[in-house]
């Protein structure tokens, strides 16, 4: 009978016995005391903390549950007694409960899982199968290494609260690589080498063939598909009397070759591989071929190739297969960054921590396989900067060299990437002031329209008048802005001219010594046989102001004592061009400007930045920031150049490049001169106008401005309200149009009316630059009015066309 079962039956015996000891009790207290109300009281007590007893006790266990007994651990062990796999029982504090024997011969009792004497990568590799095991039931480890041996192990976890962890550790089998390289001959390595030149087999320590490659038949026996397994190795071969091999069966004409043995044997192995009972993997080459011995021939031409790399522009060096750096021209010290120094033991010194990893595993899969060649971004140490390409070919045949590197000096080339981004950033930063400028312009027309026809109504002794001439300033004020904007983006109306260096610096320098004050020193000078050059003497004046007013500030803040400046003209052939480093200037002639102060100088992180607008190192409120970026839209308008050098604590050169003008030599002289303005001719018959403008408040300006003016005025808000207004047969003398407006613009609009009214006159309401906008809508007999203009100057233009129209 079970032991589940004799608890069961006892149960109703104790019942009987604790009931007779509670009576006989009960008995005992009567007989002392001879009082029933004592008994009554022990008897209620006893009841009572049994019943306590009873409620804490009463979670007995259930009569049909197993009752399991304690674990008997030698069970255990005699059940986990393996002689393939060592096995332990490790519980939740990871001590060990119980190991076979085998766990203990390789790795002690005192030692439990995960904590076993090995390796540091195998530790880590063993927490996290028990980490794993804990979690999920099951964890494995692919390695586990030590002094003593390779295996694999497992975690199960187990037990009924899940309470222990079962470790599987067994030993890692050496591959059999033989067998496993058999089939890669008949296979893509097989043909791979074969395209090398190189023909594979495998032989037995015994002399015969285990394998070999297509390419191996064929050359044996011209068949590529011949079975020669197990053939003798050496019947395939012959040797002559200079001991030269060759193929057997191409006899004594039959060219040399070269054999390079291959011990198939396993490389993680710990113990020395036995080479008199190791199958060999050979390959067979043409004498030339070969990986390279580093010795024969090729080291014989290695001094020689040395000799000719030394001589060549191209920054070429030789590396080994262990990465040491075997040569390295002067271009390619020169390229990175260390010229006329001694080439170091490694190209890797060369370089950044970062990069010398990815370096050092490049040579080595270059200097394996077959010869290929590649492309690697790496980071000089002398630029971190700036990443410059590595170029990586495997070479072969040329003894201890196995990789050849080349390295090219590209700091010109990364100066002018930096300076097209530059000259891009700048175009960019012109479009966008020159949209801006445009769009308050409008705003500006609105103002400065509004303005003059209050001033009409106020009289100068009117308490508005001198606010409103205080607006009407600060408008004129902002217009400047927005014409130094247009002078950046290159977009304001310049009227040029032919003209000479000097007479400008002549007209100018008498008020640029009142500008730059009695503490600077001015002093200018000038080239002898200057060509004259193309540009508006008025923005060439404003050119020569900005710059001088620049040197002053800055010559002031380096000393309250001042210093000098300078003002030169020079002549520059294109020959002198040609010898510029850069070549950003077209092969041309040139006259220069240049101006030079003993000012500060500019900071180098400073200097890519001074052409841009609003930039300015001046103090809050003492710049605009628009000063310089003006000179760099005027000057690069007038079709020149302008760089600036700088020396912290020495000064600043600005010189400005523009190109010599070659006039036509069959056009009259009378070209070169000045062109004279004709007299403004006066219009008062009056006329009907058609005026569009997409802006409501520019549009009712310049409405109220010509109405008054005793013009008849029909207005449309853009190009294709005006044009049906002239195809319903509306009569007009003139068209007043702007010419950026949504959906059809000015210059469309006038195109379409023109095919109606061929001869009728049109004025251009613009903020962008006349001679841009001719070259951009190339429309005949067109005027051009610039924004912002005032109420007379709107009236006085639209006079003006159509006399000159009816005259």
């Amino acid at each position: 009978m079970s032991a589940v079962a004799l608890g069961a039956r006892a149960r109703p015996i104790e019942r009987v016995v604790l009931g007779a000891a509670l009576l006989a009790s009960a008995g005992l207290v009567w007989v002392v005391t001879g009082q029933w109300l004592a008994v009554v009281a022990f008897a209620a007590g006893l009841i009572g903390l049994g019943g306590i007893a009873w409620f804490i006790t009463r979670q007995t266990p259930d009569s049909s549950a197993p009752e399991f007994a304690l674990p008997d651990w030698s069970v255990t062990v005699a059940a986990i007694d393996r002689a393939d796999v060592a096995i332990a029982v490790t519980d939740r504090a990871g001590r060990l409960v119980c190991a076979n024997p085998l766990y203990e011969k390789w790795f002690t009792a005192q030692q439990a899982p995960p904590r076993l004497a090995v390796d540091n990568a195998s530790l880590e590799r063993l927490a996290k199968a028990g980490r794993a095991a804990w979690r999920d039931g099951r964890g494995a480890a692919d390695l586990v290494e030590s002094s003593e041996g390779r295996w694999k192990a497992s975690a199960l976890r187990a037990g009924r609260g899940d309470d222990y962890l079962v470790w599987t550790i067994a030993p890692l089998t050496p591959p059999d690589l033989v067998a496993e390289l058999v089939p890669h001959l008949d296979g893509k390595l097989g043909r791979a080498l074969s395209q090398a030149g190189f023909a594979a087999a495998i032989v037995d320590p015994d002399g015969k063939l285990r394998a070999a490659s297509a390419g191996f038949a064929s050359r044996a026996t011209g068949d590529p598909a011949a079975l020669l397994t197990g053939q003798e190795f050496t019947a395939l071969l012959r040797q002559d009397e200079r001991d030269q091999i060759s193929w057997a069966r191409d006899g004594k004409r039959g060219a040399s070759l070269s054999l390079f043995y291959l011990p198939v044997s396993d490389p993680d192995a710990r113990a020395a591989p036995d080479y008199d009972n190791t199958p060999s993997l050979i390959l067979i080459a043409d004498h030339g071929v070969g990986i390279g011995s580093g010795g024969g021939e090729a080291s014989a031409a290695v001094p020689h190739l040395e000799a000719l790399l030394g001589q060549l522009p191209l920054g070429l060096a030789m590396a080994d297969r262990d990465g040491r750096l075997l040569f390295a021209n002067a271009a390619f010290m020169r390229a990175a960054g260390k010229d006329g120094e001694v080439p170091p033991t490694y190209p890797t010194d060369l370089v950044v921590q970062e990069d010398k990893g990815t370096i050092s595993d490049a040579i080595r899969r270059f200097a394996q396989g077959p010869a290929a060649s590649g492309d690697l971004a790496v980071r000089l140490r002398g630029q971190p900067e700036e990443p410059v390409t590595l170029n990586l070919a495997g070479v072969r045949g040329l003894g201890e060299a196995a990789v050849l590197l080349g390295l090219t000096d590209n700091t010109e080339e990364t100066r002018l990437k930096r300076q097209v981004a530059q000259a891009t950033k700048m175009q960019a930063v012109g479009q966008l002031a020159g949209g801006v400028a445009h769009d308050f312009n409008n705003v500006l027309t609105a103002i400065l329209g509004t303005c003059d026809l209050m001033l009409l109504r106020h009289t100068p002794g009117d308490s508005d008048y001198d606010d409103i001439q205080q607006i009407r300033a600060n408008s004129n004020r902002a217009a400047s802005l927005t014409r130094q904007l247009l002078a950046f983006s290159r977009q304001q109306t310049l009227r040029p001219e032919v003209l000479q260096l000097p007479d400008v610096l002549s007209d100018v320098s008498h008020l640029l010594k009142r500008l730059i004050g009695e503490k600077i020193q001015l002093t200018v000078t000038h080239d002898r046989d200057l060509g004259p050059v193309r540009a508006d003497p008025s923005q060439l004046e404003q050119v020569i102001v900005n710059l001088a007013v620049n040197a002053r500030d800055a010559m002031l803040a380096k000393s309250e004592h001042g210093g000098k400046l300078t003002l030169a003209t020079k002549k520059v052939s294109a020959a002198d061009v040609a010898r510029m480093p850069g070549g950003i200037m077209p092969l041309a002639d040139y006259t220069a400007l240049v101006v030079q102060d003993t000012g500060s100088g500019i900071a180098p992180d400073h200097l890519g930045k001074i052409f841009e607008p609003f930039f300015t190192t001046k103090d809050l409120g003492k710049g605009t920031g628009l000063g310089l970026s003006t000179v760099y839209g005027i000057v690069k308008q007038s079709g020149g150049f302008i760089f600036a050098d700088s020396e912290l604590g020495r000064g600043t050169t600005f010189t400005v490049y523009l190109p010599v003008h070659h006039a036509d030599p069959n056009a009259p002289v009378a070209e070169l001169a000045a062109p004279v303005e004709a007299p403004v001719q006066q219009w008062s018959g009056g006329g009907r106008l058609l005026l569009v403008e997409d802006e409501d408040m520019v549009r009712a300006v310049a409405e109220r401005a010509l109405t008054r003016a005793g013009y008849t005025i029909t207005t449309a808000s853009d190009g294709d309200e005006g044009l049906e207004l002239v195809k319903s047969g509306a009569q007009f003398d003139m068209i007043v149009s702007d010419v950026v407006m949504p959906a059809m613009d000015g210059p469309s609009m006038v195109r379409e009316i023109r095919k109606l009214r061929p001869d009728l006159p049109v004025l251009f309401m613009s903020g962008y630059a006349e001679e841009q906008l001719r070259k951009e809508i190339d429309i005949d007999s067109v005027e051009f009015l610039p924004k912002p203009f005032s109420v007379q100057q709107i009236s006085d233009k639209v006079g003006a066309v159509l006399a000159a129209a009816k005259s």
